[in-house]
């Protein structure tokens, strides 16, 4: 008994669909590996204990160069099977999910698709800095820059695990405020930076998204795919190394002695929020850092707008971004989450 030949469109439709279902094996694999089951074994530590290990920056190093070689080994330690995956995913998102299911999703500038890109991370729960690569490669595929913006910064301010985790440890008051505030950063200053960016550069969607995808890629998948994970990993991580090495030496004077006279006022609020958006720490480490900072006497409103703004972005993820986003976009991002920082530590002071 012979069977008849796929037609053109279910040949296309094979196609079309194991290379997402593959995208898809991959990062579940890969962040069930990294994130998902070390998460849920750490959220019985902390329920247990009310505690998630020592402060990454507790080590009071002698010189900036000590420092630099002590941070940049006890941070890459903890981020690199991250840092790997978010490369990978990164590159293959650009191989293997179709360009107009993306811009279908993602492609409009508005709030639908900065939600969306928003909740699109959710899942991923990386730092700034790994959720980097994968923002610029959505914003290869023409994301618009509102969604890709929305996603970055969801990754770490609305990370479910460290949500849990500051709620055993810190109080579920704090975590309250982190989600709200979270929130209103996300999808604010994501929606700000829109705007302000260039509107020649945002994708035309539906029809010419749908008439590339039409087009054959030239070469075959393998090929394809290593040209982007190389892109990728040039244009990010030489940058990422050169400026975690940086700020190691640099927190012998970003982070000052703690004692009692650290009050709830903008002489410590402001230059704090400062610090936290361009500091860079691994996934959930700012809930040991404060947990450590208010224990030596660190008031409420500082200890907020360390919680907002350490996670939030950092100066080596907003120089990994230098190509996927204009210069304008990244400094107006910085800004607003120094801003959302200050504001979110004196509401802290008032309702905690």
């Amino acid at each position: 008994m012979s069977t008849l030949p796929l037609t053109s469109a279910e040949r296309r439709g094979w196609s079309f669909w194991w290379k997402p279902l593959v995208f898809l094996l991959v990062a579940a694999i890969g962040l069930y590996y990294v994130k998902w089951s070390p998460y849920y074994l750490k959220s019985f530590v902390a329920a247990d204990t009310h505690n998630i290990g020592g402060s990454i920056i507790n080590d009071n190093p002698a010189s900036p160069w000590a420092a630099a070689l002590a941070y940049a080994q006890v941070y890459f330690l903890a981020i690199w099977k991250a840092a790997v995956l978010a490369v990978i995913l990164g590159s293959l998102l650009q191989v293997l999910i179709p360009r107009d299911w993306l811009l279908k999703m993602f492609g409009r500038a508005g709030l639908g698709s900065t939600v969306r890109g928003g909740l699109f991370a959710l899942p991923g729960m990386m730092c700034s800095c790994c959720a980097a690569p994968v923002a610029a490669g959505l914003r290869k595929q023409r994301v618009s820059v509102g969604a890709a913006l929305a996603f970055w910064i969801a990754n770490p301010v609305l990370n479910p695990a460290t949500l849990v985790f500051m709620g055993f440890v810190l109080g579920w008051g704090f975590t309250a405020l982190r989600l709200v505030a979270g929130i209103v950063l996300v999808i604010g200053v994501s929606l700000v930076a829109q705007r302000i960016s260039r509107p020649d550069v945002l994708p035309e969607p539906a029809v010419e998204a749908v008439t590339e995808a039409e087009t054959p890629a030239q070469g075959s998948l393998l090929s394809r795919w290593g040209k982007s994970i190389w892109q990728l990993f040039w244009t990010t991580i030489p940058i990422y190394v050169v400026a975690v090495l940086v700020l190691g030496a640099a927190r012998v004077w970003l982070f000052p002695h703690v004692d009692g006279a650290m009050g709830n006022g903008l002489l410590w609020l402001v230059p704090l929020a400062i610090v936290g958006t361009l500091f860079v720490i691994p996934t959930a480490a700012e809930i040991p850092i404060v947990q450590t900072l208010m224990t030596l006497g660190l008031s409420t409103a500082p200890a907020v707008a360390l919680l907002m703004t350490l996670p939030s972005v950092s100066l080596p993820s907003l120089l990994m971004l230098r190509k996927s986003f204009d210069a304008r976009v990244l400094v107006t991002v910085g800004v607003l989450t120094m801003v959302i920082g200050v504001i979110s530590g004196l509401i802290g002071a008032a309702v905690l």
